[in-house]
């Protein structure tokens, strides 16, 4: 059976989405659902209808999943639980320091409408998650270490769009060499949040916007910039879309541990990404995990559930059979 799948929201994880489902034949696209106007939204895939998000209620019995690809700063808190209880539904909500909170509201939500909502998933939240708590239980004594970058962060560029005064932003997130050849001597340093990475910010301010404050009031917002060096550079919306048009990304877990009856070994576990496209590859996980909450509601499941509540068999479209023959 061919999984119906509904994008709300279609910006750059949206039409990344789009294109996934194309390279996944046991997966189809039923509908995008816009808070823009629809007839000013051209999509890829011929014969799909675009709709206005308010239209999403009335077509629950024509989508087998949601994904929803809003920002995790002001879309997500309020999407994932509100359709959580028509759908079953998929978002990347990366705030890290506040996915508990996000978790239980879309639990609740899920559960009263009998679904499957999958939240935080993507490569960090996400992949990254998964690598930092496999190696963690091959290697107990050690420590887990995370630098992401140099990248564009989708999440941190749409939080400083979000600054009144600011008319388009790229953020990237560069780890620090440093601290990057600290960890991968085994030496299991204590780094600060700040000592592993710097933000770099380019920013298009709207005409007349006070530079002063925008760039305050980046430097100082919690759970994104707070808790970094942060250098905001303005720049014209030309040269904007000149050098920084692109949204690459990558980054590296590094799980460092010990072994031996007096931890006289020491191993580094390092997994790492390079992404030509951010929006493309989290889309790519999206999809990926629709397909493993479409199964797990088929077997009566509900609720919210990360990707730590996934087995590996629930993301593909192989057999058990296949995947022993071909994987194992």
């Amino acid at each position: 059976m061919t999984i119906r799948v509904g994008i709300l929201g279609y910006g750059n994880l949206g039409r990344g989405v789009e294109c996934a489902l194309k390279q996944n034949p046991d997966m189809e696209l039923a509908a995008v659902f816009t808070r823009r106007n629809p007839d000013s939204v051209k999509i890829l895939t011929e014969g799909v209808k675009v709709y206005h998000a308010d239209e999403a209620e009335k077509m629950a019995d024509q989508i087998d999943v949601m994904i929803l690809c809003g920002g995790s700063a002001t879309d997500l808190p309020v999407q994932t639980p509100k359709f959580a209880k028509l759908f079953n539904v998929v978002d990347s909500f990366d705030t890290h320091a506040k996915i508990p909170e996000h978790f239980a509201a879309v639990d609740a939500a899920a559960k009263e409408g009998g679904h499957v909502g999958m939240i935080s998933v993507g490569w960090d939240p996400g992949m990254f998650s998964l690598n930092r708590l496999y190696a963690e239980c091959v290697l107990p004594v050690g420590s887990n270490y995370t630098f992401w970058g140099k990248g564009v962060s989708q999440g941190h560029s749409d939080a400083i769009r979000r600054v009144e005064g600011v008319k388009d932003a790229r953020q990237y997130t560069i780890p620090v060499d440093a601290a990057l050849d600290a960890v991968r001597s085994g030496s299991n340093p204590e780094l600060t949040t700040r000592e592993k990475h710097t933000r770099e910010c380019f920013v298009v301010a709207e005409e007349g916007a006070d530079l002063a404050r925008i760039e305050q009031e980046i430097k100082t917002m919690p759970n994104y910039f707070a808790d970094y060096d942060t250098t905001v550079h303005f720049i014209s919306e030309e040269e904007l879309l000149r050098d920084h048009a692109g949204i690459p990304h990558g980054g590296f877990v590094i799980r460092s541990g010990k072994t031996g009856w007096n931890q006289e070994n020491t191993h580094v576990i390092e997994y790492s990404l390079k992404l030509d496209s951010n929006p493309e590859f989290t889309s790519s996980i999206l999809v990926a995990y629709a397909r493993a909450a479409y199964r797990m509601a088929k077997e009566g499941q509900s609720g919210c559930k990360t990707v730590f509540d996934v087995a590996p068999a629930y993301l593909t479209a192989k057999s058990g059979e296949e995947l022993r023959k071909e994987m194992l």
